[in-house]
């Protein structure tokens, strides 16, 4: 039974979740857990059956909010029970959906109801204290019941402090300016390199170094050495411009082999998501002799030169800049292994993506293609960096 369908019979309102008591008790917190999701009637209601997709439960106590997600859905205004201190929202997903979200918190509200909980915080964004899976201190990730388990990542809460890699080497690129920390973790005693783009998200609000350590624990891939690099302008660096690459093979490289931490950089692994896969992508193509293994999810194949100031970054030629670059040089590329893969719900890279996945193909590489239960979404990316990386060192 949904919220409001039995107004007068507070006790049975969230029945269909699995939650009994009068929403608001301390009764019904202390049975309160992370997103529950049913399946969803044919006419869109919660609690049936047979209509595809799922209907999946959010509740915050306190002061009124807003539920955000990372990138599936708009913000979603919580609806209050009552006079109560619960807040809710109903939200209707489609099937196979992996999704990072947090509460946006209206500073100003009084919270009402009955007191304890997360009442009296400031306005601000904050996990979901009644979720163990977190993002970070301020996201929390919930999928709905038919997502495959992603094997090795451990549930972070958002108050754990996540372990970091002991050897850290201080980068002052004279190609690319800044300084920047660079975390080094030799895996099963190390191996070769595997080059995480976006390295502080892998590091501090998905913990890559645990999962590795997991993985070849258990035998699913061989030792190998993480190198965590950081971002400091995403959109500057992770264009199909050479600097970031040079920058990698001149100064980089040779700093992660003197730091002392065993790894063979001759069987370099890049990985990268989002733009981080475009750039992934262009070293494989413009630096060879670098780069010849590459793990790849949600690539920005949609990208240009002038793409950033168009009011819709997907209306470009399909493909973008790496697909003309494809067709122009016809170079062979059979000495590559790439994976390539794509979110479900991501209906407009899907198309630049499957251009670019078949011209790397038709080039002679050897290609992995996937589609995952997720948008655009690094909690999604996660289950795939793992089994992509042992796939492309063979």
């Amino acid at each position: 039974m949904r919220p409001g369908a039995d107004t007068e019979n507070a006790s049975h309102a969230f029945d269909a979740y699995g939650l009994a008591g009068e929403p608001g008790t301390d009764a019904f917190w202390a049975g309160v857990g992370a997103p529950v999701s049913v399946p969803t009637d044919a006419d869109g209601g919660g609690g049936g059956g047979g209509g595809g997709g799922w209907t999946m439960l959010f509740l915050w106590r306190g002061a009124p909010a807003t539920l955000s997600f990372e990138s599936w859905s708009d913000p979603v205004p919580l609806r209050r029970w009552r006079d109560s201190d619960c807040w809710y929202a109903e939200v209707a997903m489609p099937e196979r959906l992996c999704v990072t979200y947090q509460f946006l918190v209206d500073g100003d509200g009084d919270g009402g109801g009955g007191g304890g909980g997360v009442m009296g915080l400031d306005g601000g964004a904050y996990a979901d204290p009644f979720n163990p899976a977190g993002a970070g201190g301020d996201r929390s990730i919930a999928a709905t019941p038919d997502v495959p388990a992603a094997p090795h990542w451990p549930l972070v809460g958002a108050d754990d402090v996540l372990p970091v890699p002991r050897t850290r080497i201080r980068w002052a690129s004279e190609r690319l300016g800044g300084r920047r920390t660079v975390r080094v973790h030799p895996v099963g005693g190390g191996g070769p390199l595997v080059l995480l783009l976006d390295g502080d998200d892998w590091l501090y609000l998905h913990p890559a170094m645990t999962a590795f350590d997991a993985a070849v624990a258990a035998g699913e891939m061989p030792p190998v050495t993480l190198v965590f690099l950081p971002a400091k302008d995403r959109a500057a660096e992770f264009g199909c411009d050479p600097a970031l690459w040079e920058a990698v093979r001149d100064e980089l490289l040779p700093l992660v082999a003197e730091s002392g931490v065993p790894g063979d950089p001759g069987r370099l692994v890049v990985v990268g998501q989002s733009l981080g896969g475009l750039s992934a992508m262009y070293a494989a193509l413009e630096f060879p002799e670098l780069v010849s293994r590459v793990a790849c999810q949600s690539a920005s194949f949609w990208w240009t030169r002038d793409a950033l100031g168009r009011a819709d970054l997907l209306a470009g030629p399909l493909g973008g800049a790496v697909a003309e670059r494809l067709r122009e040089r016809r170079a062979d590329l059979s000495g590559l292994r790439i994976a390539f893969d794509v979110g479900e719900h991501e209906v407009g890279m899907l198309p630049h993506c499957e251009v670019v996945e078949g011209l790397v193909g038709e080039a002679g590489a050897r290609v992995r293609v996937a589609r995952g239960a997720f948008g655009h979404d690094r909690a999604g990316w996660r289950g795939a960096v793992l089994r992509d990386v042992a796939w492309a060192l063979g």
